[in-house]
């Protein structure tokens, strides 16, 4: 069974059609990079499967059951989870709060005004494991909108990570970086998605090359090729949509 699938999916808006049929198969444990050039469709293709956009055609599957017309929280708690272009903290909470909120659904706190926060030892112990895995353990304590770019971008993959879902996707991980930050960034997701099932959009070859196992290539809201590396790198239909002949 794959972990996501997508079927025939389609997406319009009035009478611009912007996702032609992608059809797109992800095998549980695998990293598949999404490339293609700009306006393919490759945002509208991630809020279509974190549900955000409702589909206008075809099918999307979580772990073979279909997930297509569900809210994004419902599919977040069927096991995925996804990161934005931008990121989205609460700036005013300290990086320890902002992964706390991101733990306490997952351990089942629901909205409650009788438990103790800071008597939740399973919560803690939770929180204090993704810390470690984002490296910001020094960080704990500061308030997200004073941490540097890449930090703030490491927490909000650590949020993602942090209510335990299997399928993470990354919407442009390592933009604006420099390089130094980019290489740790990739290392960074490299770790934390050991034994999950990752899908990203990176516009920076040098990470799709170096993190992807499979890379889909998505040209005018259609995947026209979806393969290993090696093989996208010498694939001339791809060459010529979007990694230039040369």
């Amino acid at each position: 069974m794959n972990a996501l699938e997508l079927i025939d999916v389609r997406k319009s808006f009035g009478k611009s059609e912007i996702i032609r049929g992608a059809s797109l198969q992800i095998a549980r444990g695998e990293r598949c990079a999404i490339i293609g050039p700009n306006g393919a469709g490759k945002s509208t293709l991630f809020n279509l499967i974190s549900g955000r956009f409702g589909i206008s055609g075809g099918d999307i599957r979580l772990h073979g059951a279909s997930v297509a017309g569900l809210r994004p929280f419902d599919i977040n708690r069927r096991g995925l989870a996804r990161s934005f272009q931008v990121s989205n903290l609460f700036d005013k909470l300290s990086v320890y709060e902002n992964l706390r909120c991101a733990v306490l659904w997952s351990l089942g706190y629901r909205y409650s005004f009788w438990h103790r926060l800071g008597a939740l030892r399973d919560a803690h112990e939770r929180t204090e494991q993704v810390l470690v895995d984002i490296g910001l353990q020094r960080q704990r304590g500061v308030p997200a909108g004073v941490l540097t770019y890449a930090e703030q971008r490491a927490l909000e993959i650590g949020i993602t990570i942090a209510g335990g879902a299997d399928v993470i996707l990354l919407d442009e991980p390592t933009a604006g970086m420099s390089r130094s930050e980019s290489d740790a960034a990739v290392e960074l997701i490299r770790r934390i998605t050991v034994g999950k099932t990752l899908l990203m959009v990176e516009h920076d070859m040098g990470v799709v090359f170096g993190l992807a196992d499979k890379i889909a290539v998505l040209v005018y809201g259609e995947v026209i090729a979806c393969d290993t590396p090696a093989n996208i790198r010498g694939n001339a239909a791809v060459q010529a949509a979007y990694l230039g002949d040369a």
